[in-house]
């Protein structure tokens, strides 16, 4: 990162401007306001940046100035612009035709070039402590950075790594791409902290069609689909990441404006500010959102035609919400509204907005005349003023217009937006409410705009204006406005908007002035604005308010609008009030005094103007004067209303304020002060006190006293200085022993005597004796008058004589000898161990024994000096002159200070830590017991490591070796102490000072004064908690109410008090819930009266008191409102009075029953809830149940037993508790006696029940016997099931493989009709008939191919010849037509938009194009790629994950015809054999067992709905069959002697033409079947004849075991031309149908006749027969794995081209959108490939080859589908025991299928990609293999028939496209509609 650049000095004025290198400036600039001064404004602060600068913000408190620049952000100080830390954030590699890279698996086939990054964005968001920035390069990328150090980035979006998230554009597409694109921003809060931030982001469209769009021809627009105009975004840093910059709604198209793609040219929008307003009347004062911009609508458009528009939106209710605009969001497009802005009149109007700014009631904005030049070539400005009212008023009339009763050319819906298709504005029934007026209603959820502007006139018009901000004050305003030419003008305004006064000054010459300029937030004195190059900060001088200073009124008030600026201009305000004709200083004697204002006053005719002195004492204010020199003048108060003197001053302060309509403007001081009450105050310095007074005071030496004028004093004499004044000259006198008399001498000079005016020096001589008991004692020396006893001579320096007394306070030796040094002349007695008077000198020293040293403290520091050491010593003589004082051999200090008890000594440094002993050497040598310490202290860490700024936070620093030294200091940021200081070995405790800033401060912890022992030990300064709300607002007089304090911080906050202003209760403790709430209890009233008006509360945090940080700004406006005021106030009322329901005191209640209580309450104002009673009965509680306002019920389900036989019902309401009743407990007797009774009852019940049972018991167990043997009967039948199912399940597998005959041709479709069939599955309603598989003749046709016919096939167009030459004309143009890729899309778009234009329709108009189109298939191919990305464009802003999950759409059915082209050499080459020989194994294994003739149900199957339940028995018959047909004689044919003739017959025509196309096949009905029982003997054999049997008068159903034929029987079958009545396949359904499983009725006659397994077949358990479903499935197996292969696996000689083509191209599109879950992308796969062609084969095998499908292995097939869709599925399987056996049968196979498609998925993607080139010479080959296969004017015609359809629809369309409307193709499709419509109509009618 690049040095910070320093600072340089501005620009003077007329220099040169800078060229392009120089750098952006940032600075602070000050109005001086004082008269004389021409500029009125300095630049005091400025910052330079190193490139052009983009933006700047201010955090909440303004401690930091945040700067953006090309490539730089900066983060700055807000007091001296200083850089505290930088960012780089560009240029880089990037292009705007690019996704931005941060999007996961984004590619870019563009080239991206070095880009520098533009800021668009710099939006603070204190409550998360997240700084948003914007710029423009990436898409216009957010960032969320760190507050506290921008260089760092605070949230990481998108996070990466393991925290990665779902990633959309839509969410990296915030701001404008472009340097010149405008975007404004604005953080809107909910309620709640950071969960519920919003960002408001207008951005002008940069995309394609706008003059931002790169001009290279390219047609990738990322902007029109992902970046809305208008947008609210999520903003919750701290939340899911996954909806960080999301539109924060659902659905988001509500939270979005965007304008359509065909009106972006006529509605170009740049976007000049975003604010947050208030509303402006009552009661409508809800937040809103206003955006400010302008349109280059077209003049004479409907919905603006004006250029300057002004829109809002709605934010929520004013109960939620602050201009800091919490509250919840309204829906953008239900509250959007928007109005044109005029200044000036119709034909003159400035039409382009260029700066607003809220000012109140106000909003003021600065236009231009674009073209009209102005000085040096600027445009022509304006400034306008507009009422938010008006704005109100208009918006509400508009609505009211729109909704209720319509007005023309008034307000309508916005068309030109997405969001404004939708009703126009009509009359309905309905009665809007004030919020639906306000913010729009529910059931017209689209924008409006208003046609009519607002208009207003111009106030002041200048050439290049570029800002302007507003304060305003009363009735005056202050409006600073920057120029182009980088100038600032100052206006100030009256209550008409009437400019009085103007002034300017040079900020940064030649750069103008950005359109943003704030005020400081935390001193409302500064104003920061910048320039192209500057941003600057300035400052107002300090006012001093008193005598003979000149101010200006007006300017007082314009001062409250100059605030900081930063170019940044930092401006300091001053109060420029001038008082004349009064000095500052008032003596009491005066005489009535006039106060005079001047200035420039504004027109104050009829307003209330006075002089107010407080305490309701004012006195009338006049204007005089003429307009020029116009002064205010009001009297001075009266004698009799001074105020009182206190006992200890000479003056009083006097406020004075100039009062206008009840509100006091300015204000000053002046003192009143008395000379005479000087000397009652200093007695002893009357006269050097009156002299060296602040006050003009004189002395009068005749009267002794202080006068304020010289004429009360006659004296000649006069004293003008202090030091003439009489006066004691001080001199220093020895101390005097108690009781001995000694002379005193006082010298005093400038004594005067009477009649004689001169000064004289004098000198007195006192003879004093003066007794004193204690040690000593000092007394004061005064000369009193003898006159004037009340009067001293001055003692300006306090003369006082010491009397001391030996005989006390000298204990020992030491002591009385140590007071020599005092001047005390005592000597010791050892005789009497006592201290005496010295009479005469000594002849001989005294000396005392050696010192006895007692105790040392405390341990000293290593550093040394600066410790102070303190040593007891005792007994021993300390007066020598050599003491000194070491530890060990070390000298540590000499002496001192000594006392005979006491030494004190500063400790030196020790080089390492030791101990020794102490000695002290006097003339002998005392040493210590104990040893002193050199250690090292040591600091490690700090807790708690943050707190509130406003201090008080108790921190505990912990550490070792902590209690060393005698002086300890915590220093906080090098300047602060922590105070309360305590400590121990391991720990220091102390309380955090108050912080000015929120910042991370150095402790540093200082022993001795010397250096920090702690490093990098910090303490964080948050911002102070704020209590928004306290509720409940009520309390009992007994207090203890839980009083919930809301807000945020609370977290930071240790212990929390609470007091109620006069209550006369102490303060109640508090206790801290979460970071918003804390609860208190509330304390007791004592003097309070019930129902008084609420008193003030106070909170203490931290032992600080808690009070709102109001705005300096207001405090300066309203100096009266600025004290402390308690945001907060509890009102007490009488304690809540309770009863029992029939206000009885005693209760009675039996013990063991459930007692409820019925309280009743009196009525009450504290609304308390149910959670807030208490009610006991003795210590056991009562559950509250039911609370209202008169009743509260309350029950106990549990015992009552107590030792006592009364309990007390007592009801708490905080701490009132008062006993309502006793509880009598009795009734024991009688519970005793219903207790026999019960047991009694019970006991006889017993014995019935006894009886009953034993009768009971004997029949069941006759009847378990006989169920017994009927269970074990059952048990064995299942037993023989399954063991038949598990034998069965060996050897089917083995059997089925060798029966299967692998050698028999695969009877493939050709190409034709697999297209047909798989193109048209079912008959089209747009063909008459289906195609025809004409029917088996019974001739010799067998065997002969017959080719089915389809109207789509080749052959001849049958359409008359008079009408062929135009329709063949009509069919090449329109063919003409779609082989236009624009046509083409159009044209499926139209009919896809059409309600009536069914999916039958889509499925049949894509098969359509695809035959008419086969010939191109390269060109089919784009056509559906293109189709396809509008698909995924759809889906991917709903649920991607469904796309191609149906056939809903024409691009859907193109993809399965595309794949079923694309896919059939692979089908026939791979798939087409395991695929035929599953069938095969299907249907052998079916025809293996018993197969019902009627139901189909079968023995052997895959689906359980088609499983026989019934246990038949069936014996295979080997039957000898000859017939002359398929090109075979005879065979051997294996069948079931439970087969009907019909099911022989299908046999036997299976095996004789295996190797026939079943379309050859003759039918079973065209058959006869004979047999030759004998030589002789032949019978045909049918299902129904005459020997049919008959039972209850139906017939059954003849089969091989009613006709006894044998094994190895010759039949013979032949066809017949004969009709008999024999079941057909399309006649099953005969009343006279008999099924294996249906039973006959029976009678008693043939009942014995029924074997014993036939009477019981009924009752065995059908779910027995489940297992053979496994015996299928495990016979299928083999056959079902080799398909599963076929399809799931790469041959390196084949490889899938169409689909590695198609794959990749749906991995580009998730890329390009961002899409990087892995689930979607194979859900994708999976819908394009497996479930949209593999599914569709398997389920219609009919398809593939030319067989016969049976509905039974229809079923089967859906089982194995099912399987094969579960197995490409990613969603686990719950099953348990009651899911569908078709999912459970392979359950256990699905796990490793899906590896085999995963890893099938894998190869897929690993192959090397494959070019555009490369996969057209694919279609071109697959094209020319099948080149005149299908008739394309037919199908062509059929496409026609849509067509036509929807003509109108589809020319609209084409009209509607810029491209075709260009090409003209509307007009060719017209020519395709005559050329065909005067045959179709005309002559084709006509024939």
């Amino acid at each position: 990162m690049a040095p910070a650049p320093l600072p340089v000095p501005a620009p003077a004025a007329g220099a040169e401007p800078r060229p392009p290198a120089l750098l952006p400036l940032l600075l602070p600039l000050l109005p001086l306001l004082l008269p004389g001064r021409a500029a009125g404004l300095e630049v005091q602060r400025k910052f330079l940046s190193p490139t052009l600068t983009n933006n700047f913000a201010l955090d909440g408190p303004g401690s930091r100035v945040y700067l953006a620049a090309v490539n730089r952000l900066f983060q700055l100080s807000g007091g001296e612009l200083t850089l505290e830390a930088e960012a780089a954030v560009g240029p880089v590699l990037d292009s705007p035709l690019c996704h931005a890279p941060q999007l996961p698996q984004a590619s870019c086939e563009h080239p991206r070039v070095l880009t520098n990054n533009y800021n668009k964005i710099l939006q603070p968001d204190p409550e998360q402590g997240v700084l948003v920035v914007c710029g423009s390069i990436y898409q216009g990328l957010c960032q969320l950075r760190s507050m506290a150090n921008i260089s760092a980035v605070a949230v990481r979006f998108p996070p990466g790594g393991s925290d990665s998230v779902a990633v959309f554009p839509s969410m990296l597409n915030v701001a404008a791409n472009h340097p010149n694109a405008s975007t404004v921003g604005l953080v809107l809060r909910r309620g709640g902290g950071g969960g519920g931030a919003r960002l408001l982001v207008a951005a002008t469209y940069t995309g394609f069609g706008s003059p931002f769009f790169p001009r290279n021809n390219s047609l990738e627009d990322h902007r029109f689909e992902n970046t809305p105009e208008i947008a609210i975004r999520a903003l919750n840093a701290r939340g899911d990441l996954a909806k960080l910059f999301t539109f924060d709604i659902n659905p988001s198209d509500d939270n979005i404006l965007k304008i359509k793609a065909g009106d972006k040219a006529r509605h170009k929008l740049s976007f000049v500010r975003a604010f947050l307003q208030h509303g402006a009347t009552p009661p409508a004062r809800r937040p809103y959102a206003y955006l400010a911009l302008n349109s280059e609508a077209n003049a004479g458009d409907k919905e603006s035609p004006a250029h300057s528009l002004l829109a809002r939106i709605c934010l929520g209710e004013p109960a939620e919400a602050t201009l800091n605009g919490s509250g919840e969001t309204k829906k953008l497009t239900e509250s959007y509204i928007q109005l044109g802005l005029r200044c000036g009149g119709a034909a003159d109007a400035f039409t382009r907005l260029v700066s607003v700014f809220p000012a109140r009631e106000l909003l003021f904005g600065v236009f231009e005349r674009a073209g009209a030049g102005g000085g040096r070539g600027r445009p022509q400005s304006a400034l306008c003023v507009f009422r938010f009212a008006e704005i109100e008023e208009t918006i509400r009339a508009a609505r009211n217009s729109c909704l209720v009763s319509p007005a023309a050319g008034m307000v309508t819906v916005l068309d030109s937006v997405v969001q404004g298709t939708g009703p126009a504005c009509e009359k309905r029934n309905i009665q809007l409410q004030p919020e639906q007026l306000d913010c729009g209603a529910a059931h017209l959820q689209h924008p409006l705009a208003i046609l009519n502007p607002v208009t207003a006139t111009p106030i002041f018009t200048y050439s290049g204006l570029t800002a302007v901000a507003v304060a305003s004050v009363h009735n005056y305003t202050v409006v600073f406005l920057g120029t182009a030419s980088g100038g600032l003008l100052k206006i100030n305004l009256d209550s008409t908007m009437k400019v009085i006064s103007r002034r300017s000054i040079s900020v940064a010459y030649g750069e103008p002035v950005h359109p943003i300029m704030q005020f400081d937030p935390s001193d409302s004195t500064y104003l920061y604005l910048m320039t192209s190059y500057q941003v600057r900060s300035s400052v107002l001088n300090k006012p001093v308010i008193g005598a003979q200073h000149a101010f200006d009124l007006a300017q007082s008030w314009e001062q409250k609008g100059t605030i900081r600026f930063s170019l940044m201009v930092k401006a300091k305000m001053l109060r420029a009030l001038a008082v004349t004709g009064l000095s500052g200083e008032v003596p009491i004697c005066s005489p009535a005094l006039i106060i005079q204002i001047n200035g420039t006053i504004p027109n104050l005719n009829g307003t209330d103007i006075s002089c107010d002195y407080g305490n309701n004492i004012r006195t009338v204010a006049r204007v005089a004067g003429d307009y020029v020199n116009q002064f205010i003048y009001c009297s001075l108060l009266p004698r009799e209303k001074y105020p009182a003197f206190p006992d200890d001053q000479d003056h009083v302060v006097v406020e004075t304020s100039l009062r206008v309509n009840s509100k006091n403007i300015i204000r000053a001081n002046f003192t009143i002060y008395d000379c005479k009450r000087i000397g009652n105050i200093y007695p002893t310095r009357a006269c050097t006190s009156c002299l060296s007074a602040r006050w003009k005071c004189h002395w009068c030496p005749s009267a002794y006293s202080c006068v304020s004028n010289r004429s009360q004093c006659e004296d000649a004499l006069r004293m003008e200085k202090k030091i003439d004044c009489p006066q004691i000259v001080p001199a220093p006198m020895e101390p005097m022993p108690t009781g001995v008399s000694q002379n005193i001498m006082i010298s005093l000079a400038n004594a005067t005597f009477a009649k004689v005016n001169e000064f004289l020096k004098v000198l007195f001589v006192f003879c004093v004796q003066l007794h004193t008991s204690e040690k000593s004692h000092r007394f004061p020396v005064n000369l009193q008058l003898k006159d004037k006893p009340d009067r001293f001579i001055d003692s300006p320096e306090m003369m006082t004589v010491e009397v001391y007394n030996c005989a006390t306070g000298s204990a020992d030796c030491s002591q009385c000898l140590g007071r020599e040094d005092l001047g005390h002349r005592c000597l010791w007695s050892e005789s009497s161990s006592s201290c005496r008077l010295q009479t005469e000198p000594p002849q001989v020293a005294e000396a005392c024994p050696p010192p006895e040293i007692r105790k040392v403290r405390p341990e000293g520091s290593m550093e040394g000096a600066g410790s102070v050491a303190w040593r007891e010593v005792a007994r021993g003589q300390l007066s020598g002159e050599t003491s000194g004082v070491a530890v060990g051999s070390k000298l540590v200090c000499g002496r001192k200070h000594v006392a005979s008890q006491i030494v004190v000594c500063q400790t030196g440094e020790a080089a390492e830590a030791f101990s020794d002993v102490v000695t002290v050497n006097v003339s002998r040598e005392g040493r210590s017991r104990e040893r002193y310490s050199y250690v090292l202290p040591v600091v490690q860490s700090i807790a708690p490591l943050n707190g509130p700024k406003a201090g008080g936070t108790r921190v505990t620093i912990r550490g070792s070796r902590l209690d060393v030294g005698s002086e300890l200091r915590v220093l906080i940021n090098s300047s602060k102490q922590c105070t309360d200081l305590s400590r121990t070995d391991s720990s220091i405790t102390c309380t955090m000072p108050a912080a000015e800033l929120t910042a991370a401060v150095p402790v540093c912890v200082q022993f001795e004064n010397k250096s920090c022992a702690s490093h990098n030990i910090t303490f964080k300064y948050e911002k102070n908690p704020v209590i928004s709300d306290i509720n409940p607002k009520k309390s009992q007089i007994s207090g203890g109410r839980i009083i919930t304090l809301e807000g945020r911080g609370f977290g930071l906050v240790q212990n929390v008090s609470m007091a109620v202003r006069g209550i006369g209760r102490e303060h109640t403790r508090c206790k801290v819930h979460t970071d918003t709430a804390i609860t208190c209890p509330s304390p007791a009233a004592s003097n309070v009266t019930a129902g008084t008006k609420p008193a003030p509360v106070d909170f203490y945090l931290n032992g600080r008191l808690y009070a709102d940080e109001r705005s300096a700004l207001d405090e300066e406006m309203y100096p009266e409102e600025a004290l402390h005021v308690s945001k907060f106030s509890l009102g007490y009322y009488a304690d809540p009075q309770f009863s029992t329901a029939k206000k009885e005191k005693w209760i009675k209640h039996h013990p063991g029953e459930p007692l409820t209580l019925v309280i009743h309450k009196e009525p009450d104002s504290l609304g308390l809830e149910s959670n807030e009673y208490q009610v006991k009965i003795g210590l056991i509680s009562c559950e509250i149940q039911i609370v209202s306002d008169k009743v509260i019920h309350c029950s106990i389900n549990e015992s009552l037993s107590s030792s006592e036989r009364q309990l007390p019902v007592t009801i708490q309401v905080g701490k009132f508790n008062y006993t309502i009743a006793m509880l009598h407990l009795g009734g024991g007797e009688t519970a005793i006696i219903v207790s026999i009774v019960i047991c009694s009852i019970l006991l006889v019940l017993s014995v019935v029940a006894l009886f009953v049972f034993c009768t009971k018991s004997r029949r069941a167990e006759r009847y378990w016997q006989k169920t017994l043997l009927q269970m074990e009967e059952m048990e064995s039948q299942i037993r023989e099931e399954i063991r038949k199912g598990f034998a069965e399940l060996q050897t089917d597998m083995t059997d089925l493989t060798k029966e299967l005959n692998r050698s028999q041709g695969i009877p493939f479709l050709e190409y034709k009709h697999f297209v047909t069939r798989t193109f048209f599955p079912k008959c089209s309603s747009l063909y008459e008939e289906c195609y025809i598989l004409p029917s088996q003749q019974p001739s010799s046709q067998v065997g002969s191919q017959v080719q089915e016919t389809h109207p789509l096939l080749v052959g001849e167009w049958k359409v008359p010849e008079n009408c062929r030459p135009n329709m063949e004309e009509g069919i090449s143009l329109f063919s003409t037509l779609l082989n236009n890729k624009h046509f083409l899309i159009v044209f499926v778009h139209a009919l896809e938009q059409q309600k009536d234009f069914a999916v039958r329709d889509r499925c049949n108009l894509a098969s359509l194009l695809t035959i008419a189109l086969h010939g191109k298939l390269e060109y089919y191919t784009s056509i559906m790629k293109d189709l396809l990305v509008d698909l995924i464009d759809a889906s991917a802003s709903k649920n991607p994950k469904l796309m191609l999950r149906r056939t809903e759409s024409v691009v859907e059915k193109m993809l399965t015809n595309w794949m079923s082209i694309c896919m059939y050499s692979y089908l026939r080459e791979t798939v087409g054999e395991p695929f035929f020989l599953l069938i095969c194994a299907i249907k052998q294994q079916i025809n293996k067992g018993s197969i019902d003739a009627i139901t189909g149900k079968a023995r052997y199957t895959l689906n359980e709905e088609w499983l026989l339940r019934e246990n038949i028995e069936a014996k295979p018959r080997n039957l000898n069959v000859s017939f002359q047909g398929c090109g075979m004689d005879s065979l051997s044919v294996r069948a079931m002697d439970t087969d009907t003739l019909s099911q022989v017959k299908e046999k036997i025509l299976e095996a004789f033409c295996k190797n026939v196309p079943y379309s050859q096949w003759p039918r079973v009905e065209d058959v006869d079947l004979e047999w030759f029982a004998t030589s002789t003997d032949s019978y045909i054999l049918r299902d129904l004849d005459d020997t049919s049997v008959v039972e209850d008068g139906r017939k059954k159903l003849n089969t091989l075991a009613h006709y006894k034929i044998p094994e190895g029987a010759s039949l013979a079958m032949s066809l017949t031309d004969k009709k008999d009545t024999t079941l057909s396949r399309g006649k099953r359904a005969l009343t006279m149908c008999f099924i294996w499983n249906q039973v006959l009725p029976t009678d008693e006659s043939v009942e014995h006749k029924k074997s014993h397994r036939q009477s019981h077949r009924k009752k065995v358990l059908p779910e027995i027969y489940l297992t053979r479903l496994l015996s299928t499935k495990g016979t299928l197996q083999k056959f079902l794995d080799d398909l599963f292969k076929a399809i799931l696996s790469i041959r390196d000689d084949k490889p899938p081209v169409a689909v590695k083509y198609f794959f990749d191209f749906l991995e580009e599109q998730a890329e390009k959108r961002g899409i990087t879950d892995p689930d979607t992308l194979h859900i994708w796969k999976t819908n394009s490939l497996p479930l949209r062609f593999w599914v569709n084969i398997l389920k219609n095998p009919q398809f593939v080859f030319d067989i016969d499908k049976t509905d039974h292995i229809d079923a089967c097939l859906s089982v194995i589908a099912q399987a094969f869709i579960d197995a490409c599925s990613l969603s686990d399987l719950q099953l348990g025991k009651d899911s569908p056996t078709n999912k459970l049968l392979y359950a256990k196979e699905i796990p490793e299928y899906r590896k085999i498609v995963q890893r099938y998925y894998k190869q897929i993607h690993d192959m090397p990609p494959l070019s555009e080139q490369e996969m057209n010479a694919h279609l071109a080959e697959e094209s020319r293999k099948y080149r005149n296969e299908f008739n394309t004017n037919v199908a062509m015609a059929e496409i026609y028939k849509y067509a036509k359809r929807y003509r109108s629809q589809i020319v609209a369309a084409l009209d509607a496209n810029p491209t075709t409307k260009r090409t003209q193709l509307q007009h060719k499709f017209e020519q395709v509609i005559a050329l065909m419509e005067d045959n179709i109509y005309e002559s084709c009618s006509e024939a």
